[in-house]
């Protein structure tokens, strides 16, 4: 502790921050891909439209569970910068695959394989590899960014306000990226007008960006932090599974983070839903709001909101030096339910966007509230604790499906967010608490 005591880590502290901006840019911005893709490869797909949709988040997440305990390996083998700069290479391959998919369906645009009746093009193939390429990269940064955060001894500063300040910064990243796909990569057009060329520059340009970020991170200071990782070769005595609250964690983390990818990446297809059924959702009937000269569509805009009100919680929950973590998060969990059933009941997705502002503080709640205690078996519990984000992976998948089987009727489908906002609950209220400690 006393050498931690004498390192500043402030300049790591907004590096790492810097870093969760574009986890959380790169995440919303691969679920909002679903509308436009889905309109230029599913096309053809017939009643499995929305099924396959999915799959670009299901690709994402499946990533979580399979490379989180290579993460936390790594931060074992190699500590935390080392761990950073592999994870960034890995990100840039993702993002070259993307272009790569966006290459090839403009060369071979008649090439395409059947499932049942669904036409699809191995464009598509290649976009789901890339998502869980990027995904993997996104995972092993988290892995690195969520422990540090947490223990990081930045002045006047608890462990839970520093993940709410990376938090915000994420949400930044997740509120600007409808915006980027809608207005930068497809221009505003409508999803009638989107080509896939329209990727390949923007997925260049990101490569470039992360290939400097990689640069400027190779020639800075990140000290690994004593006492929140094992050393190299060394054995931990206990299963990091023997700790309640950390896997009762796992299993709330699964849930809330299944329910947020639920809502933000699913509002849309549930608002193009209702419009095409007539409903009008803003203020005087309008389809669309202009901003800067650019049409940005009602769908595309409830989804920007949802990640704007995380924003907005964030940068309130990082203020709260006084309300615990627990208290906050059974807060959320029943104010997030609650809009829920609004949302079903009048069969709005406005109340959706509210339930943005609850989910915000949730994940630094459950991560801080899981890690507790945890000594050296930190950075390992990190790694387990991306087990639990497949719930971004499996919830929006069985929710598309569920539309599917309703004859892509959304409304009822926002059972399954009601059912991970009871579970969340339980667990602020009972799961969290510490039985057994590791220091």
């Amino acid at each position: 502790m006393t050498q931690q005591k004498q390192i500043n880590y402030l300049s790591p502290f907004i590096t790492l921050v810097i870093l969760f901006f574009f986890v959380g840019f790169l995440t919303t911005a691969n679920g909002q891909f679903q509308g436009p893709l889905k309109a230029v490869f599913l096309s053809n797909a017939g009643d499995l439209k929305n099924t396959f949709a999915t799959l670009i988040s299901f690709a994402w997440f499946m990533a979580y569970p399979l490379t989180g305990g290579i993460g936390s390996a790594w931060v074992t083998k190699y500590g935390y910068k080392r761990t950073l700069i592999q994870a960034l290479f890995i990100l840039i391959i993702g993002l070259g695959i993307f272009w790569l998919s966006s290459v090839y369906t403009v060369k071979f645009p008649d090439s395409h394989f059947l499932i049942a009746s669904a036409v699809i093009p191995w464009g598509y193939v290649i976009f789901l590899l890339g998502s869980y390429v990027v995904g993997a990269a996104a995972t092993i940064l988290q892995v690195v960014i969520n422990p540090y955060l947490t223990a990081c001894d930045v002045k006047n500063t608890q462990p839970v306000q520093r993940l709410n300040i990376g938090g915000s910064a994420n949400s930044v990243g997740t509120t600007l990226a409808p915006f980027f796909v809608t207005g930068i990569v497809f221009g505003g057009l409508s999803m009638e007008e989107v080509e896939i060329s329209q990727i390949q520059i923007s997925f260049l340009v990101l490569m470039a960006v992360f290939a400097f970020v990689t640069l400027i991170l190779t020639r800075m200071k990140l000290p690994d932090i004593e006492g929140t990782k094992a050393e190299a070769g060394e054995k931990l005595e206990k299963s990091v599974w023997s700790f309640s609250h950390l896997t009762l964690g796992v299993i709330a983390i699964f849930f809330y983070v299944g329910v947020e990818v639920c809502v933000g990446a699913n509002i849309n297809l549930y608002a193009i839903e209702l419009e095409k059924l007539g409903h009008k959702f803003f203020f005087l009937g309008m389809d669309a709001l202009t901003i800067g000269g650019i049409d940005f569509a009602i769908p595309a805009l409830m989804a920007t909101l949802y990640w704007g009100g995380m924003l907005v919680g964030r940068l309130i929950s990082s203020s709260l030096n006084r309300i615990s973590p627990r208290t906050q998060l059974a807060f959320a969990a029943v104010f997030a339910g609650l809009s829920t059933l609004m949302a079903i009941a009048f069969d709005n997705p406005w109340f959706l966007v509210i339930v943005g502002f609850f989910h915000s503080v949730m994940w630094g709640s459950i991560f801080t509230l899981s890690v507790n205690k945890l000594g050296k078996y930190t950075s390992v519990a990190s790694g387990v604790f991306m087990i639990g984000v497949i719930g971004g992976l499996l919830l929006p998948l069985f929710q598309g499906m569920f539309a599917d089987a309703m004859g892509g009727v959304w409304r009822w489908t926002w059972i399954i967010v009601i059912i991970g906002e009871i579970y969340i609950l339980y667990y602020a209220l009972l799961g969290s608490h510490v039985k057994q400690s590791a220091e």
